[in-house]
């Protein structure tokens, strides 16, 4: 087997973020969920954004903040998702491409504009978002470059991905093909309430073609239908080969098919803003796994990169991972 040309290759949803701090009020106001991720379509969007206070855009997207870790730790990224040949579309591309990570899906030349996603951050860091997907549900398998998968280590997937069908054909396409190529596939299960409509196949696709699974507290419950965590964590146990469950203030565990290994959390000064921890824990840990680390020592890497993410607004590394990893002593 050739040696890999590529870290990781990510495969979702490319969107771009608009942030905007705001009270519990609005959230409430709006009928919205705080702490989730509700699809809304193009005029629930516009009305949400019309209550927004002023916010930053940033180009975001679950699996693109992954791969834009993995670059800032000195990796090799790449990303497939799908936006249109619009302002924002070039925006997206050029984010990434500034990143060093590749990223040539041809963009929609007709239909729906790039995806955004609304992000109102509350006082307490939490983060609740209404995604329009736009282009993204015209992701499709024509648009996966089975050579590019075949060369990664990993084929890094977000769940979100599983809400348009196409792209869910897409999804098991690349994870055939990087199989087939002796790679490894890796799967974030990215909110409850998408684990809530799709849990039927995410449980096949776990057993059957998942090699790392990354999940929270709540998203590793839903998957396994139960109210306490230890329960969920030996029920994912020999579904996959690594299970990655990050739990917040109190750390992650890493669960094998033997084993379960707790991660502390990193320290940090005052949290900020939680949007894209479980995207730069991923990066972290995914970085780790493919650089030939320990499973404690991805999982320490991965809390390092969280502790970043939510120290400032917005889930894209403002400061160099790389050079955190290194004085951490991980790199």
């Amino acid at each position: 087997m050739a040696a890999p040309s590529y870290d990781v290759v990510g495969i979702g949803n490319a969107i771009v973020d608009v942030l905007a701090r705001t009270d519990d009020a609005l959230v409430q106001r709006q009928g919205l969920t705080k702490g989730t991720m509700a699809l809304v379509d193009t005029a629930r969007a516009e009305a949400i954004y019309a209550a927004m206070p002023a916010g930053v855009e940033k180009s975001g997207g679950s699996a693109a903040n992954t791969v834009a870790g993995i670059a800032s730790l000195g990796g090799r990224g790449a990303y497939i998702g799908k936006v249109r040949d619009d302002a924002l579309g070039t925006v997206f591309a050029h984010d990434l491409k500034a990143l060093g990570v590749r990223f040539d899906t041809k963009p929609a030349t007709s239909g729906p504009p790039t995806a955004r996603c609304l992000i109102l951050v509350t006082p307490d860091a939490q983060r609740t978002m209404c995604t329009f997907l736009g282009a993204c549900v015209d992701l499709g398998p024509e648009d996966i470059d089975e050579a590019l998968v075949a060369s990664a280590s990993v084929t890094y997937l977000e769940g979100y991905l599983f809400d348009p069908p196409r792209a869910m054909e897409a999804f098991r396409k690349a994870a055939s093909v990087a199989h087939k190529a002796g790679r490894q596939v890796s799967l974030s299960l990215s909110d409850p309430f998408c684990v809530d409509r799709h849990r039927a196949e995410f449980r096949d696709l776990v057993a059957a073609h998942v090699d790392v699974l990354f999940a929270n507290e709540r998203e590793i419950c839903s998957l396994y239908e139960t109210k306490h965590f230890e329960l969920a964590a030996e029920a994912v146990r020999g579904h996959c080969d690594v299970a990655v469950l990050t739990r917040s203030e109190r750390g992650s565990n890493v669960v094998t098919k033997t084993d379960m290994l707790h991660v502390a959390p990193a320290t940090v000064a005052r949290v900020i803003d939680t949007t894209g921890a479980g995207d730069l824990y991923a990066a972290g840990f995914l970085y780790g796994l493919t650089h030939g680390r320990d499973l404690a020592t991805c999982g320490r890497l991965g809390s390092l990169c969280a502790a970043e993410i939510i120290a400032h607004v917005g889930a894209r590394p403002e400061t160099s991972l790389q050079r955190l990893a290194v004085g951490a002593g991980l790199i």
